[in-house]
């Protein structure tokens, strides 16, 4: 592609009917500041292409130090769709942290990369993002550029602000990481606060794989929490140890009965967590839970 003269800040991606892939690479550059939306051509006109400072998903190169993102072309060989390409080009030029990288890619881009590149699984029942913004494409194939353009951008908004929720969680959790951490460092079998905060991902990102916490309490809304601990960040779904199976499903009076306290609010059927009216009542249900098991109550906390 011959290079003009070029646009600051704009980008060009192909036109005609989108996918998540070039819609969530566009997001990332707006949201970074180094595309302006209204200098975003959706083209493939190559005199139009050579003056956008970004290209994207159309053009037939590859080259991060020209800002040009395509993968289609049969040289090349990676994993990469459009949109981990672009969300890769922030990370090696430090406008996003290696940390940002990995829960942004974790959490969202290599299901948008293996969906482009036809290796995501197509299961009955299942939607995945892509699925998602593919829904934001026009219904009708008798329709003008103009009015896909138009959805075009409306599924750019909807992704902007999908990656901005991501991002603030994000940066909401590593704020709440100090106080997991104490926890992690005062605590035994169980991790204890005081409110209620994100703190899986803190936990295994500071080596919780390896921390012997079994469980966690802490506040529910006005109630306790007491929370079994998974094995890993990758196994969120299981628990190291579950709670009693008698408890399994029962709300209110019936768990009251089961375990004798007045305070007894809902377990759930999954045995992962449970729900008590106070903090001391969370507290006693822990240590039944762990005198069941055989495992010494002392230096819980």
């Amino acid at each position: 592609m011959e290079q003009g003269k070029k646009i600051r800040n704009s980008l060009g991606i192909h036109d005609g009917i989108f996918h998540a892939d070039e819609v969530t690479a566009a997001a990332f550059l707006v949201l970074s500041g180094l595309v302006n939306r209204d200098n975003i051509v959706r083209t493939r006109d190559v005199e139009k292409l050579a003056r956008c400072e970004f290209v994207c998903d159309v053009g037939g190169v590859y080259n991060p130090q020209k800002k040009l993102f395509d993968h289609h072309q049969a040289d090349y060989k990676g994993d990469l769709s459009s949109a981990g390409m672009i969300l890769l080009y922030l990370q090696e030029r430090k406008i996003i942290s290696e940390e940002e990288y990995k829960m942004f890619n974790n959490s969202l881009v290599i299901g948008i990369d293996a969906h482009d590149n036809g290796k995501a699984p197509q299961e009955v029942g299942y939607s995945s993002f892509s699925h998602v913004i593919a829904n934001f494409t026009p219904i009708s194939y008798s329709i003008t550029p103009e009015e896909i353009d138009s959805h075009f951008f409306e599924a750019l908004s909807f992704v902007e602000g999908h990656l901005h929720r991501l991002k603030k969680r994000y940066e909401y959790n590593v704020a709440c990481r100090k106080i997991v951490a104490t926890s992690m460092a005062q605590c035994h079998t169980c991790l204890f606060f005081d409110k209620m905060i994100p703190w899986q991902e803190s936990f295994f990102a500071l080596g919780g794989k390896e921390h012997p916490a079994l469980f966690i309490i802490m506040p529910a809304g006005e109630h306790w929490k007491l929370r079994a601990i998974p094995p890993d960040y990758e196994h969120r779904m299981q628990v190291r140890l579950p709670l009693p199976e008698k408890w399994a499903g029962l709300l209110e009076e019936d768990l009251k009965k089961v375990t004798g306290l007045p305070g007894a609010v809902f377990c759930h059927k999954g045995r992962f967590t449970s729900v008590w009216q106070t903090k001391e009542e969370a507290i006693l249900a822990l240590k039944m839970v762990l005198i069941m098991n055989g495992i010494p109550y002392e230096n819980t906390f």
